[in-house]
């Protein structure tokens, strides 16, 4: 009999300690940082940084008229992990823009240690945690979470680099 343990989640941060209805950039603060319009816009606003600038909680709020609804698993429509990882990796440019001396854009390069545990749907809001791990003039490395309700439902690690 083989037996299979999930791995225990070991959060960046502590979700339940943030007001996540707290808004410290406002969506047209976001969108100065990052270009992302319209639909790949994955972030609606920051609603948390930590005063060293090395951790925050970004706030993605699903709605059911999105462009992915009607055709990811029609009738019952899941976020889809891609556009998870997308929100992460637009959190985590947010931490690098806040600690760098310019203001290029970063794109996203790399993706690693990727899982998921739960789903995401309309109506549901996502809060994405970002730390900076690794930061350097041209690049950063950022581990990242996603928590609907305070419960887990991805983790990734992201690498962007100046373009």
């Amino acid at each position: 009999m083989i037996l299979c343990t999930a791995m225990a989640i070991e959060p960046i941060l502590d979700i339940n300690t943030i007001n996540l209805s707290n808004v410290v950039m406002t969506e047209e603060t976001v969108g100065k940082l990052n270009p992302q319009t319209g639909d790949m816009r994955q972030l609606n606003y920051v609603a948390w940084v930590s005063e060293d600038n090395q951790t925050g909680v970004g706030i993605k709020e699903v709605k059911d008229d999105e462009f992915w609804v009607a055709g990811h698993i029609p009738g019952r429509p899941i976020y889809p992990g891609v556009l998870m990882i997308e929100s992460a990796a637009q959190m985590s440019s947010i931490l690098y823009h806040r600690n760098a001396e310019s203001n290029h854009f970063m794109g996203f390069t790399r993706c690693d240690k990727c899982s998921f545990r739960g789903q995401v749907v309309p109506g549901n809001i996502l809060a994405v945690v970002s730390v900076i791990r690794k930061f350097q003039r041209r690049r950063f490395v950022c581990d990242t979470q996603g928590y609907v309700d305070g419960n887990f439902i991805f983790e990734a690690q992201i690498t962007g680099m100046m373009m």
